[in-house]
């Protein structure tokens, strides 16, 4: 049954996938309800919310739904995989549905329920020109000219992947906050360590433009698997352990599959 939108006050819903969490507003129920101003104000952990991202849900003529990404500093981002896979389980449930599509800036995404509560969604395939990361100037994404020789990806929006001798040993605040905004980045990057654990298997950990360091990221181990599978560390389905729990990868012929666990926290009203 439908709840009625509280006549004052903001209503919202509290998700999290593997740790990385979200402020998720229907603006399907609301109407136009999300800023940057507001997400800014949603985001502050100490007096709002807070989150890692905040997904808007609207409606869409073609898909399901239709979701807009905001990023606690008030900027807006083209992709949220755990964010995506989150409001599709919650949406599949309403629904009494195991599959469903989904409209993002990556275009149509296809999600899918699967075995033991784990969410499956496609996010599509990966940007690998130095134009569609995007990057400054034309390189080499597999080598980029930065200490480290890290991989960039795009994967609805840029990544820089370094594969180090051991992740957990990374000051990652300072590692990820100065290649945040290398200047061959545009428009700033995420930013992750990773290192061979083992056959197809990873460690990463994880900087988000935006937002610091995150317990896990979607579109980040899309691209940490993608970035390993180009330099031969790894196969087209891998393992990614982060800091949050497990999450699997398949760079499949239709796109890049992410499937792992998600969680509705609470719902609420928020009064700011």
């Amino acid at each position: 049954m439908t709840q009625p939108v509280p006549t004052t006050g903001l209503p919202f819903m509290k998700m999290h996938g593997l740790g990385n969490d979200f402020v998720v507003v229907d603006e399907r129920r609301t109407g136009p309800a999300v800023d940057a101003d507001r997400a800014r104000a949603l985001g502050d952990r100490h007096r709002g919310v807070g989150f890692d991202q905040l997904a808007v849900i609207r409606d869409d003529a073609e898909a399901d739904l239709e979701l807009l990404f905001w990023n606690a500093d008030g900027s807006m981002a083209g992709a949220c995989g755990n964010a995506t896979r989150c409001v599709a389980a919650w949406e599949m449930a309403r629904r009494g549905a195991d599959s469903l599509t989904l409209r993002t800036e990556r275009g149509l995404l296809r999600a899918e329920a699967r075995a033991g509560g784990l969410v499956a969604v496609n996010m599509g395939a990966p940007l690998l020109d130095w134009r569609d990361v995007p990057l400054a100037r034309e390189v080499d994404t597999l080598h980029l000219p930065i200490e480290g020789d890290p991989v960039a990806t795009g994967m609805g929006n840029p990544h820089c992947t370094f594969f180090v001798e051991d992740a957990e040993t990374v000051d990652l605040p300072a590692f990820g906050r100065a290649h945040e905004h290398d200047p061959l980045f545009p428009e700033r990057t995420n930013v992750q360590v990773a290192h061979l654990v083992g056959p197809d298997h990873l460690r990463m950990r994880v900087w988000e433009r935006g937002v610091g360091v995150t317990l896990a990221s979607g579109s980040s181990s899309c691209a940490v698997a993608v970035a390993a599978t180009r330099r031969g560390l790894a196969g087209q389905a891998v393992r990614i352990d982060l800091d949050g729990g497990r999450i699997d990868v398949d760079w499949r012929d239709d796109g890049v599959w992410m499937t792992g666990a998600v969680a509705h926290v609470f719902d609420g009203v928020w009064h700011g």
